[in-house]
């Protein structure tokens, strides 16, 4: 055999045994894997990716809990909102309603102090709403639906539980115009009820009455009630007209100078009773 058959034989041999060594070193691994995964263990490898995952899968599933709770509360929101939204209209219609019983029970109130008015009368009333007002300053006026058609005349007075309105002054076939007695056009002959003592009453607009011609002398006080005279036949005597709430005594002249308010509130006028006595008496003139 040659020297150069004997090298190649050697580098043959030599090169077979590190294949298995490679070989082996391979199967010894896959068995060590094989007995550390079913082994009831996890591997190293299995440790070191739970250990770079762990942390990502606490965040992830922290993260996903949040997300979570707030399309949880979201939810709710949207809820609570409708549900806040829904009792509001509730609240409303509610409120509304009240207004409207309140209204009621308060015009009932009112129609019943006008019936018990009425009932109590020594007139014939005929009871008549009020549609309109006129605020100019002189000539202070409201309109009625009762005209003609009703017995209606000029000269009628108007009264209500309160007392004195004023005096109807126009009259068409449907409709009236009364005279406020707060015009500065108006005069009462009036007393002072607690003396006797006699003035005239005159409008002021807005600032209710003036009571003129009272002499200095004469006892009035603040508090004092004013009544109608009766004199002149056109309002009964001690119908209600007002109370004296200022008193002055002023250096020149010999009256008092007399503040009175007014016992009707005249910015809440809705029903009136005129007094139908004049038509009456008018019909009984015509007949004698």
């Amino acid at each position: 055999m040659s020297t150069q058959a004997k090298d190649r034989k050697k580098r043959s041999g030599g090169m077979g045994v590190r294949s298995l060594l490679v070989i082996g070193a391979l199967l010894l691994t896959g068995l060590l894997l094989v007995v550390s995964t079913f082994g009831g263990r996890f591997g190293l490898s299995h440790q070191l990716t739970l250990e770079l995952l762990g942390p990502l899968q606490s965040v992830s599933a922290k993260a996903v809990a949040a997300a979570r709770t707030f399309w949880a509360d979201y939810i709710d929101l949207l809820g609570v909102r409708e549900e806040n939204q829904r009792l509001k209209s509730v609240l409303e219609s509610y409120e509304q309603d009240l207004a409207t019983y309140r209204e009621a029970y308060a015009t009932y109130l009112r129609l019943q102090q006008e019936l018990d008015f009425r009932k109590g009368t020594d007139f014939p009333p005929l009871t008549a709403r009020v549609i309109g007002k006129d605020p100019s300053f002189w000539f202070h006026t409201i309109v009625v639906d009762r005209g003609e058609n009703d017995g209606v005349v000029e000269g009628m007075t108007a009264l209500n539980s309160k007392g004195v309105v004023g005096q109807v002054i126009h009259v068409s076939n449907n409709y009236s115009k009364v005279l406020l007695a707060i015009a500065p056009s108006s005069a009462i002959d009036v007393f002072v009820q607690k003396n006797r003592v006699r003035g005239i009453l005159k409008g002021a607009g807005e600032n209710g009455y003036k009571l003129h011609y009272v002499l200095k002398s004469a006892d009035v006080a603040r508090g004092d009630q004013i009544v109608t005279a009766g004199i002149g036949g056109v309002f009964a005597s001690g119908i209600p007209v007002g109370t004296v709430t200022e008193v002055h005594r002023k250096q020149r002249g010999m009256f008092l100078d007399i503040d009175v308010e007014p016992s009707v509130d005249f910015q809440r006028l809705e029903f009136v009773q005129l007094n139908l006595s004049l038509q009456q008496s008018l019909i009984q003139g015509k007949i004698e």
